[in-house]
This record gives structure tokens, C-alpha cells and sequence, in this order.
């Protein structure tokens, strides 16, 4: 998936949350969906945009704050995951 769609649909979840009256409850809300609801490869697409400082201007500012914090994990988990897709195919060539 292109990073300017990963982007809108992180955008368009900052939309919903941004409706709540507590910031950091909007805040935690925009992680914990894209935590949760995610594919690593989406989030670490996501980790990516959010390093690249023009592209990261695109992020609505609750958006970037909810998820600057957790773009290293974004990256390493999408990187595991990676590894782990590597292992399953040495073990099981064929499948």
C-alpha cells in the first residue's frame, strides 16, 4: 500500500479521535487502533512516512503525536515480522 493511503486512513482515525474532550485520551485512542488493527508491513510503511520529514507534514498533528513516539516499534516489528516470513520459507520451501 501507498504511504499517502496509509497516511489518509491514519488520518481519518485522528478525525474520530479528535472529537474527544481529553487529549491524551485521543492520543492513546489513534495508537491503540493502529496498534491493534494494523499489519506490521502497514505500520512499518507508517514508521517510515513518519521519519521522512516532508511526508510526515501531511499527518494531521494529533496523528504525528500519537504515533512519533511509537515509530521505532512500528519499524522493528514490521522488520520481524519480515524475518519470520524469511524463516517459514527456508523451513517450508514449497509453502
Amino acid at each position: 500500500m501507498q504511504a499517502n493511503n496509509l497516511i489518509h486512513m491514519a488520518n481519518r482515525i485522528g478525525e474520530f479521535f479528535e472529537a474527544m474532550p481529553e487529549r491524551e485520551e485521543a492520543l492513546h485512542g489513534v495508537a491503540e487502533h493502529i496498534q491493534k488493527f494494523w499489519d506490521p508491513r502497514m505500520r512499518r510503511q507508517l514508521a517510515q512516512a513518519l521519519q521522512d520529514p516532508q511526508t510526515a507534514q501531511a499527518f494531521r498533528p494529533l496523528v504525528y503525536e500519537a504515533l512519533l513516539p511509537l515509530a521505532a516499534a512500528f519499524a522493528a516489528a514490521g522488520t520481524a515480522c519480515v524475518a519470520s516470513q524469511d524463516a517459514e520459507k527456508a523451513v517450508n520451501p514449497r509453502g
